[in-house]
Order: structure tokens, then C-alpha cells, then sequence
């Protein structure tokens, strides 16, 4: 008897997703909870785990199909055929894990391209022969970020993970031992085809399809220009108290919290006590009416694979300085892994975007619709103010508050973006909530 698998709920408004990859191939023996596909949803990687223990079935749709909520795209035998467990795990273990799209790049591809084109390309033909004719395990979102990371080739290595998949921890120590490896004589490149096409004049040019998340970013920030009336104001900050807070409390604070104290909290209860003060910040439009929050949830933008992701520490303007910082630096790791949920990036009142961390200057962020106001950090650089009359170095930020002038008004958006500089050059502002 077969058990159908299905697309399960996505989480709120989202109806449909993409087939990212197959981690499980027609054949295989799967466990029950064990994940046999990926789906590319608007905002996040959803796995989809097998409803019963057996033999996966056919694939109903391909890699790059669109699929609803509820759409059957696979089955499982619920008997295990005599020996096959074994079987199977005999032959992933002798063959190690690998991706199932083949990437090539030019001659003047980086390190970056490099490392992806491994965590994407076949394993050695040798490794393709099986009793399923050609069977494929692909790698999961954590350990392809770790691979693209470090440079390492996911062929080389021995999966420890279940059914011999790889696993991050495989990656990271695979990376350590090269390091410690003599460099090996340089060797030309393989010559492989390039997925790219001519110009006619010499050169060359590659379409990808953009994946969904990147489709999903682009509409909506063109849909933010297009219905929001964007407007942004500036100011600049200077660093010089929380950069002497940090340093004077970093260790204690490591100590007691488990957590280094970042820059982030401090500008997360800034734009708390700039929110509360002016609540049309923290506010959305919908349809003809205001919605005021008297609550501060705030999106904070971080990078992931496949793009610019917002998850949501909620409620922040009631948590502590510590409780913020493990909040972000968990969106982070999980992030970076592939495993942030739909419940993750759900909801959001006011958003912080740090593009110093990439050495941004200064910038006009987009807001993230429906939210009204988006704050823009910068890198924190050494540059001659004035103070009392004298001209003295300090360790600047350039500051931007983008919002929706439909609803916020200039008056609004400089005293909070003013409110949020006083707080951060004067810290004790947060304790007595001025």
C-alpha cells in the first residue's frame, strides 16, 4: 500500500512553493520524519519529511515545479523489500553524498565559485554505478553553505551523517585537516562546458533562473517603491559611549550572559524608545485605516544563502540587552544554515538593516511593506567633529530613517531618527526612558 506525501502547510498567506531539490531518490529507504524534499517558499527552505517509514516512490513533479499546499508529489511503499534497508545503506556509504545540478565556471571564476561549483557537481562516475541506476543524495542547506565556506570538495569527503549523508561537521573538519595539509602543486583546470552562451564577439553570458526567494524580494521591494511614498532623512551618530560601554562590560557581560554585547541591542532599544514616542513610526496603513502597535516587534535583516532574509525579535522593546543579542545571533546561525522558519520571519513592526557590516557608507533602505519605516546602519568610521569649540576625531555613524510619507510625517521621521542619536550617544537615556 502506498501513503501519498504531500506539500505540507506553509505557514500564514503562503499557498505554493517550488521544488528546490530531492534529497531522496525513487527506491530509497526512507524513516518516518526523515526529509525527502526541499521546497523554496517565498521567504524560507522547507523540508518535507516522509509521513511513514519505507521505500520512496516515483516523483509526481520535478525540480523547479511549482506546488500548492496540500499537492501530492511523491509516495511511499510502506514494506521494505527483504535486504533493501541494507542495500542502500551499503551503497551511500561507498558513494559519497552529492548535488544534482552540474556548475561550471570560467577561467576567471574566485574562490567563491569555485567552492560552489564542488557543492554542486556530480560525484566521480565511478560513484554513480548502483543498483537503482545512478541514485543521487544531495546536500543539505547547512552543509552547502559550509562548503561554499571553506572550498572544500564534498566529494572527497566520507559522510558520518544518517545513511552516510554529509553533514556540516564532516565539512568543517575536512576544512581543518586542509589546512594543515602542504599546498598541493598548482595543476591546469579541467576543461567542462559553461552554461553560458556567446555574444558573438568573444564573450560570453550565463541566464540563471532566479530562485523564488529572489523573485519573491525583488516584487516586493519594487512594490514598496511603487505603493509606499518613500522618503528618507539622515543623521550621523557618534559612537564613542557604547563603544566605551562595550569595552568596559564585554567580558562581565560574556561571563553572565553567554553572549558578546553587540551594537545591535543598542540600537534595537533606541528604536524602542524612538517607536514609543512616535507611534506613527511603528504604525501600518491598511486599506483606509491606521493600525497602531503598542508592541515592538523588530525584522532584523540578515543574510542567507539565497538572499536578504528579515526574522523578527518580538516584542523586544520588554526584553533585555542580553535576550536581544542571543535572539539575533540565533536568526544569524540559523541563517546562514538554512533552517530559519516561516514562523521566524512572521509579522514585524519596524525593521533594522545593517549594511555597515559589508562596509556601507550611507544608503536609502526600502521599507518592508506592510511596515511604514525601516532603520539603515553604516560602518562606524574615525572622522574630525566638532566638540566644545575644538575639532576632535570620533568614531562616527551615519544613520537613515526611510518611511512611508503617507502616513509619517517629516516632523515624525527626523525626532525619531533624532531620539534614536541621543539615545545612542547618551546609553543612560535607555535606563531612564528619556
Amino acid at each position: 500500500m502506498a501513503t501519498e506525501v504531500k506539500v505540507p502547510a506553509l505557514g500564514e498567506s503562503v499557498t505554493e512553493a517550488t521544488i528546490g531539490e530531492w534529497l531522496k531518490q525513487p527506491g530509497d529507504v526512507v524513516k518516518l520524519d526523515e526529509p525527502i524534499a526541499s521546497l523554496e517558499t517565498d521567504k524560507v527552505a522547507v523540508e518535507v519529511p516522509s509521513p511513514v517509514a519505507g521505500v520512496l516512490g516515483a516523483h509526481t513533479v520535478e525540480v523547479g515545479a511549482t506546488v500548492e499546499v496540500g499537492a501530492v508529489i511523491a509516495t511511499i511503499e510502506d514494506d521494505v523489500p527483504a535486504g533493501e534497508s541494507t542495500q542502500v545503506e551499503e551503497r551511500d556509504n561507498a558513494a559519497p553524498p552529492r548535488a544534482k545540478a552540474e556548475v561550471t565556471g570560467d577561467k576567471g571564476a574566485d574562490a567563491s565559485d569555485v567552492a560552489e561549483a564542488a557543492a554542486n557537481a556530480p560525484a566521480p562516475a565511478a560513484a554513480k554505478a548502483d543498483s537503482h541506476g545512478g541514485d543521487t543524495q544531495t546536500l543539505s542547506p547547512a552543509v552547502r553553505r559550509a562548503v561554499l565556506e571553506h572550498g572544500v570538495d564534498p566529494t572527497a569527503i566520507q559522510g558520518s551523517g544518517r545513511d552516510g549523508r554529509l553533514t556540516k561537521e564532516d565539512v568543517l573538519a575536512a576544512a581543518k585537516a586542509r589546512t594543515s595539509e602542504p599546498a598541493p602543486a598548482a595543476s591546469a583546470p579541467a576543461d567542462a562546458p559553461a552554461p553560458s552562451t556567446s555574444t558573438g564577439d568573444g564573450r560570453r553570458e550565463e541566464r540563471v533562473k532566479m530562485t523564488r526567494m529572489r523573485q519573491t524580494i525583488a516584487k516586493r521591494l519594487k512594490s514598496a517603491q511603487e505603493t509606499a511614498a518613500l522618503l528618507t532623512t539622515f543623521n550621523d551618530v557618534d559612537m564613542s559611549a557604547v563603544i566605551e560601554a562595550r569595552e568596559r562590560y564585554k567580558d562581565v557581560f560574556v561571563q553572565k550572559h553567554g553572549i558578546k554585547l553587540g551594537f545591535m541591542s543598542f540600537f534595537a532599544k533606541a528604536s524602542c524608545l524612538a517607536l514609543k514616542d512616535i507611534p506613527a513610526v511603528n504604525a501600518q496603513i491598511d486599506g483606509d485605516e491606521i493600525v497602531y502597535h503598542d508592541y515592538v516587534d523588530i525584522s532584523v535583516a540578515v543574510s542567507a544563502p539565497n538572499g536578504l532574509v528579515v526574522p523578527v525579535v518580538r516584542d523586544a522593546d520588554s526584553k533585555s540587552f542580553a535576550r536581544i543579542e542571543k535572539d539575533i545571533a540565533d536568526f544569524g546561525k540559523r541563517a546562514k544554515e538554512g533552517t530559519l522558519t516561516m514562523e521566524d520571519m512572521k509579522g514585524g513592526t519596524f525593521t533594522i538593516s545593517n549594511g555597515g557590516v559589508f562596509g556601507g557608507l550611507m544608503s536609502t533602505p526600502i521599507i518592508n511593506p506592510p511596515q511604514s519605516a525601516v532603520l539603515g546602519l553604516h560602518r562606524i568610521e574615525d572622522r574630525p567633529v566638532v566638540r566644545d569649540g575644538q575639532i576632535v576625531i570620533r568614531p562616527m555613524m551615519y544613520i537613515a530613517l526611510s518611511y512611508d510619507h503617507r502616513l509619517i510625517d517629516g516632523r515624525e521621521a527626523v525626532t525619531a531618527l533624532k531620539t534614536i542619536k541621543e539615545a545612542i550617544e547618551d546609553p543612560t537615556r535607555l535606563l531612564i526612558d528619556l
